[in-house]
């Protein structure tokens, strides 16, 4: 009997010494982030009022937004704006206000959204710069994936002296890049 158990106990080590060890298969993931767009918005068009040759109108755009959907580390963007002169009639000298007489302030930002360091181009109107050429309305760095920020310009308009009575209209032109 002693016998019989060790010839069976020799049997089950054989056995459990020859099963095959486990085998693994590794399969390599991968997939992509894609980047999206930078893009701008403002509203198509606005009315500052009314007011008189020589005095100054002040008013706001209404809600400007960079959105970036680029996914960027340690991104960066400029938001600019530029102005027209703005124009009734025949657009004589007496019939524009010239952009150098328009001042922009981006103001704080409304809102913002994701990772970055959001700086306005002029926090208040005290601070408005003439837009007698391209100046920075709002800029961001230190981005990290999307993000998105909102502000409410305010344009303030020194009307000529010598301006005539009508409806002037000009383009302001928000960018980013």
């Amino acid at each position: 009997m002693r016998f019989l158990k060790y010839v069976i106990g020799m049997a089950m080590a054989l056995l459990i010494g020859s099963v095959a060890p486990a085998q693994a298969a590794d399969t390599i993931v991968t997939f992509t982030i894609t980047g999206g767009a930078l893009t701008i918005s403002a509203p198509a068009s606005i009315n500052l009022g009314n007011t008189t040759a020589g005095a100054t109108l002040q008013g706001t755009i209404g809600p400007v937004t960079v959105t970036d959907l680029r996914g960027t580390l340690l991104g960066t963007w400029t938001a600019s704006v530029s102005s027209t002169n703005f124009v009734t009639g025949g657009g004589t000298p007496n019939e524009t206000v010239p952009k150098a007489s328009v001042s922009y302030a981006s103001g704080p930002a409304t809102s913002s959204s994701g990772i970055g360091v959001f700086v306005p181009g002029q926090l208040t109107v005290l601070l408005a710069q003439p837009l007698a050429a391209s100046i920075t309305a709002f800029s961001a760095t230190a981005l990290v994936g999307n993000n998105t920020v909102t502000w409410n310009p305010t344009l303030q308009v020194n009307v000529p002296a010598a301006a005539v009575a009508g409806v002037y209209t000009g383009t302001v032109t928000h960018s980013v890049a």
